[in-house]
């Protein structure tokens, strides 16, 4: 392997340089500073080279060797980001490192109504009110960044070929992402966190849509009427044929509207 031997100034705090990792690519743009700028699905190669002091204590960088999954292990370990393993529920369907994706059926649950400006002709969600209400089944995607809420089409587990519908909540932008605004964010994507993400969903004051987000359903009098007949009627199930199927643009400049399945939602999740 040919001598990639680099010089670094000493580190302080009690800290000995001990090692070093290299990334190599065949593609990318020129001088790029930080992984960010690596083309994706570029070839790529890694290896790890001890590193050797010189009398005076300066660091080398000596010859290495291939990268392997054994190695990611015992740093992972070392840096204290060892993920333990744990027991999955039945809803729950991928846990990550870095994302956390599971499934609830449709339910009868309280539901906080606050709505700033009101439209004429509520019968019920004109004042602030606390009352049960059908959901349908929901989608959740949690990443260290974001939660995506989305509706399913039947009271089922997903695959990856199911369809996903906008979600109803009012709490949810137009492209499926939790407005969090001042709810706390769960700190971790472990399984014990899913109570707070749901928390977060439907716990929450819901004072307004979001822009756009009247587009979401189908039918005379849009997403906040809905609700109010909802919490008028106090029907057992949500009307799922309501809610419009969640697409997303493709093609050149975006003139293609696709739907937007479970499956096409992970992989576009974890490439992020």
């Amino acid at each position: 392997m040919p001598d990639h031997s680099t010089h670094f100034e000493a580190s302080g705090g009690g800290m000995a340089l001990t090692n070093a990792i290299l990334l190599y690519r065949r593609e990318g743009p020129r001088n790029a500073s930080s992984y960010g700028a690596i083309k994706r699905n570029a070839p790529a190669f890694a290896s790890i080279h001890a590193v050797e002091h010189d009398a005076e204590g300066q660091p080398t960088i000596a010859a290495g060797a291939p990268l392997t999954r054994a190695h990611l292990r015992q740093w992972t370990e070392a840096l204290g980001r060892t993920v333990m393993p744990e027991l999955l529920p039945a809803n729950v369907l991928v846990a990550h490192p870095d994302l956390l994706a599971w499934w609830i059926p449709a339910q009868v649950r309280s539901a906080y109504f606050a709505l700033s400006n009101p439209p004429a002709g509520l019968r019920v969600l004109w004042e602030r009110t606390v009352l049960p209400v059908p959901y349908p089944p929901h989608l959740f995607v949690a990443t260290r960044s974001n939660l995506g809420v989305y509706a399913l089409p039947a009271n089922e587990r997903p695959t990856a070929d199911t369809a996903l519908l906008h979600s109803p909540v009012l709490n949810v932008y137009l492209d499926g992402r939790l407005c969090w605004g001042n709810i706390p964010k769960p700190k971790s994507l472990a399984i014990a966190s899913i109570p707070d993400f749901e928390q977060a969903v439907f716990a929450s004051w819901s004072t307004h849509p979001n822009a756009g987000q009247e587009m979401t359903v189908s039918g005379k009098g849009g997403l906040v009427r809905l609700w109010d007949d909802l919490a008028a009627r106090r029907p057992a199930r949500f009307p799922v044929k309501r809610l419009k199927p969640f697409r997303v643009r493709q093609g050149a400049r975006g003139a293609t509207a696709v739907p937007l399945t479970l499956g096409k939602l992970i992989a576009a999740s974890t490439r992020r």
